[in-house]
């Protein structure tokens, strides 16, 4: 079942509390055409979100489950092993789509604000949902039943949407060890070199912290892209790095760079004139007071 919709009116009433707060307390907050630019995207999300799951999503899924590898039902036990494994999953496909290129095309457009406030909750990709199929496809396979799968997925979205604020500052030590917070999601969201691609949890913070991804937030967040799309239309919001990354393979010298282009981080370059995430925290990791 998706919970997505019917939580749409305590979407906008927490938009409308957050707002508020920002405002009373002096945060960059809310500004009216970046607002509507994020919540076209979520319209436009859910739309492809429905297509998605309708055409493909859906019946591939049924498919997989009617080959299953275990019959694991539908008991307490079966949701709490999927509630750890889809989060995990998520974790993997958030992951990967900040590391390699054609799965951050379809992701990019989450980060492409510059403000950070509970309306960029609401700025999901329109492609993300085809993007997903491959990793989240597994659950079906080893024996949870596609309905489990669709509601643990709205559950993970539904947490996520409160920590894209600034009003909350920190949660208890214990809840910030385990959990996914705002602070640690403001980090995710960061412009700044030392958390590019860091921070990737749907639920459990515990995900970064296993596999060496987590960074406390420590400095003011500089938040959207490193180089900024500077617009506010859906459309080029939503379609910008795919057109970038088919312009790049198609002008590419050989097959191999143009495959380079599609498969390798974002920022990849055959002659190394631009630079990934990863090569960006070396090279301020090697300058001296860095």
């Amino acid at each position: 079942m998706d919970l997505v919709p019917y939580a749409i009116p305590a979407f906008v009433l927490s938009m409308a509390l957050d707002f508020v707060l920002c405002r009373r307390r002096g945060l960059l907050g809310y500004e009216a055409r970046d607002t509507a630019a994020s919540l076209a995207m979520g319209i436009g999300n859910l739309g492809f979100q429905g297509a998605t799951r309708w055409l493909i999503g859906g019946p591939l899924f049924a498919w997989i489950y009617e080959h299953r590898l275990f019959d694991l039902g539908t008991g307490a036990a079966a949701w709490v092993a999927l509630f750890f494994l889809e989060d995990l999953t998520y974790y993997a496909w958030h992951r990967a789509s900040h590391e390699v290129r054609i799965l951050w095309a379809g992701h990019e457009s989450h980060h492409s604000s510059e403000r950070y406030n509970l309306s960029t909750a609401l700025r999901q990709s329109w492609t993300s949902p085809l993007t997903t199929l491959p990793f989240f496809a597994w659950l079906p396979l080893l024996g949870f039943h596609p309905m489990m799968v669709l509601t643990m997925g709205s559950i993970s979205l539904l947490y996520q949407f409160w920590i894209h604020t600034e009003v909350i500052v920190r949660m208890p030590a214990w809840f910030e060890a385990v959990f996914n917070t705002p602070s640690h999601h403001r980090v995710h969201h960061g412009a700044n070199v030392e958390y590019l691609d860091r921070n990737h949890a749907g639920i459990l913070i515990v995900w970064d912290r296993l596999f060496g991804t987590f960074e406390p937030e420590h400095a003011p967040v500089r938040y959207g892209l490193t180089k900024p799309l500077d617009t506010f239309r859906p459309d080029r919001i939503a379609f910008h790095e795919w057109a970038s990354m088919a312009r790049q393979a198609w002008r590419a010298p050989t097959l191999r760079a143009a495959l380079g282009h599609v498969l390798s981080p974002p920022g990849w370059s055959p002659d190394g004139s631009t630079r990934t995430a990863r090569e960006l925290r070396r090279d301020a990791a090697a300058v001296p007071g860095a």
